[in-house]
């Protein structure tokens, strides 16, 4: 666990990140009196329940104390099943109370902008003393100039596999195409070993597999206009009849039910080759190297490397998931909160929890692409690369609430699920298409 050393957070004072425009709060710290907004003040922050553990305990523990020191405000951390949160954001919303900061997942911020504080200020200068954002982070987190929220951090998938597997049916590197996935997969089914993937209603790993599917064959859900649908295409039909056939010949074909801990599990235990994935099977393996073993009895980690989603016709992407800071609207603690947000984003408090995630997650800022973390495991540098790479949802148009609707009612990711259940590829692409023109007619 990394210490964050009571003089780390005084050096704030000359870097703007914790800046004057909170009452001369780095002035104050330097002068050992918490700053008099902050006294007695409590801010409440909901989030995700990390897939890290570390980073929770860190959270909960080391950074919550400094915090009280630093600030003088007194944190209350909750942390909830991703799944969740959703829920407890509109709850809060509805009935006008509840958490002062709510962690947001993708372009969530997009469905709740009329709901959430302006985080201009705080946003504007953490990315000035930070390198800038990446365009991800940013798009995700502001209505035309405004912040609707402070991005936090970039999380992503790459496909997590055993390599002794995929060389034993004669794939020495992991297939680059579609056509070479499908045929390692065949052989490592037949042999008890398929590939595990959610065709489910869960938050992260269903998306970051469907959405990059779909765009690798020419799929998209709109034009550039951002209002014309394109969905019920001949890519999209195509891609539909290759996923069926890839699903039965490939896959564990329980992943209809899957949310974003089935797949570790299954990975964990041995009983799929490969799955679309954060950091956190590998993460794990190496945490426990006695306990997720293969089948010799070696630690499972020194079998396990990560690739990129296969490529098709139309490219090869990722989905990245931007992870943003809602200071909400109904907050009567916004002074404090924004105290407390500058602080936790703030060079020395974001680095103990960066360094913790161990290449978990990409950090907002460009700033944290040279950070060590990356060079202590190869096999984790190629998460490095995921901010700069991807598309959001809601490709060719922007990420905005219409496409956030389209993601939290799992159209897309339905549109292969009904495929996969019997629906013929062309009904389930207008079906979708259908869906995706009432989300893109709705209000604003």
């Amino acid at each position: 666990m990394v210490r964050i050393a009571r003089r780390r957070f005084l050096k704030l004072s000359g870097t703007g990140a914790v800046a004057a425009q909170s009452g001369g709060l780095a002035a104050i710290l330097a002068s050992g009196r918490a700053p008099a907004l902050a006294q007695e003040t409590t801010v409440h922050w909901l989030r995700w329940a990390d897939f890290v553990p570390a980073s929770d305990v860190l959270l909960k523990g080391q950074i919550t104390q400094e915090c009280k020191k630093a600030t003088g405000i007194t944190l209350k951390l909750e942390s909830i099943n991703a799944n969740d949160l959703q829920s407890r954001i509109t709850a809060a919303i509805q009935s006008g109370s509840g958490p002062d900061i709510i962690m947001a997942i993708g372009n969530w911020p997009q469905l709740y902008a009329e709901s959430l504080a302006d985080s201009s200020d705080v946003a504007e200068e953490i990315g000035k003393a930070q390198g800038g954002y990446y365009d991800v982070s940013r798009l995700v987190a502001t209505v035309g100039s405004k912040w609707i929220g402070v991005p936090w951090t970039v999380g992503g998938g790459l496909i997590a596999y055993r390599k002794s597997w995929f060389e034993a049916v004669g794939h020495n590197t992991f297939p680059e195409t579609w056509d070479a996935f499908r045929d390692a997969g065949r052989k490592l089914k037949a042999k008890g070993q398929p590939i595990g993937q959610t065709a489910g209603h869960t938050f992260g790993d269903a998306p970051a597999w469907w959405y990059p599917y779909l765009w690798s064959w020419g799929g998209k859900e709109v034009e550039a206009d951002g209002r014309t649908v394109v969905l019920d295409s001949k890519e999209t039909v195509e891609s539909i009849k290759f996923a069926v056939a890839l699903w039965k010949e490939a896959c564990d074909e329980g992943g209809l039910a899957w949310d974003d801990t089935n797949n570790n599990r299954a990975f964990l235990s041995g009983t799929v080759s490969a799955t679309n994935n954060g950091a956190s099977i590998y993460i794990e393996a190496k945490r426990k190297p006695t306990t997720y073993l293969t089948e010799k009895g070696t630690p499972m980690m020194q079998d396990i490397l990560h690739a990129r989603i296969p490529k098709g016709a139309g490219g090869q992407f990722n989905l990245p998931t931007p992870f943003t800071d809602m200071l909400m609207g109904y907050s009567k603690n916004q002074a404090a909160a924004k105290t407390f947000l500058r602080w936790v984003h703030s060079k020395p408090a974001y680095d103990a929890w960066f360094t913790s995630q161990q290449g978990y997650s990409d950090g907002a800022t460009k700033e944290w692409e040279k950070h060590a973390v990356w060079d202590a495991d190869p096999v984790l540098r190629p998460f490095r690369d995921i901010p700069p790479f991807g598309r959001l949802a809601g490709y060719a148009g922007p990420p905005n609430r219409k496409a956030a609707e389209v993601v939290t009612k799992y159209i897309i990711v339905d549109m292969y699920a009904k495929a996969i259940q019997g629906m013929p590829a062309d009904e389930a692409a207008k079906w979708a298409h259908a869906e995706v023109v009432k989300a893109y007619a709705s209000p604003a």
